[in-house]
């Protein structure tokens, strides 16, 4: 059993492996580097027109790492987690770093749906995302992939590919070809806040 050291973490997503535990309270880590990945294509994703409806209304505010660790707690409350203490942990000190980000979305003081993972060079690593409201885990998505777009990253790695992110234009490649793409990604520079924090809901959708 491996450590989470942060140079660990590092290391292992370069080379195209996370880690994952069997529950909230499992002590013991599996590095895993699935045959066939989840990606979702910046140039691809898609916003329904539902969607766009309840982003062009703006009735929640979206926010860049106010609350890292609340999402992180969101994602992981839930019947069947891979999400420990031990990862959470970990990656609330890595996000104070620098290195982890969250989108989030919010109702006034309620924190309702979210986002985060990591970012390396060009490439995001989308770890896990929640929604307390119809959609929001939708919108903290379409946010996450403008801010991408616009910090220049080519990558947004979503681990596996689930009905719901098929949705919103996820597709599944072999490990061969995501590995092509990994090592593009990390040969290049992108800033995850280059992008403005109040962005229009037009920017979103476009």
């Amino acid at each position: 059993m491996m450590s989470l050291k942060s140079e660990v973490i590092f290391n292992a997503y370069r080379e195209g492996t996370f880690p994952m535990a069997q529950g909230k309270d499992d002590p013991n880590i599996v590095w895993v580097s699935p045959e066939y990945r989840g990606v979702i294509p910046l140039t691809s994703f898609h916003i329904s027109n539902s969607l766009q409806n309840f982003i062009f209304k703006q009735k929640y505010q979206i926010k860049i790492n106010t609350n890292f660790s609340k999402v992180i707690k969101y994602c992981a409350d839930r019947d069947e987690t891979w999400i420990s203490e031990k990862i959470s942990e970990c990656y609330i000190d890595l996000h104070k770093q620098g290195h982890w980000h969250s989108v989030e979305v919010w109702d006034q003081q309620e924190l309702v749906g979210g986002v985060y993972g990591l970012a390396i060079k060009k490439a995001f690593f989308g770890e896990s995302m929640f929604s307390k409201r119809s959609n929001t885990s939708k919108i903290a998505l379409a946010y996450l992939v403008s801010r991408l777009k616009y910090g220049g990253f080519s990558l947004l790695d979503v681990q596996f590919l689930t009905n719901h992110l098929a949705s919103l234009g996820a597709i599944e490649i072999k490990k061969s070809n995501y590995q092509e793409l990994l090592k593009v990604a990390l040969q290049g520079e992108a800033d995850f806040l280059l992008q403005p924090l109040q962005v229009t809901p037009q920017e979103v959708c476009t």
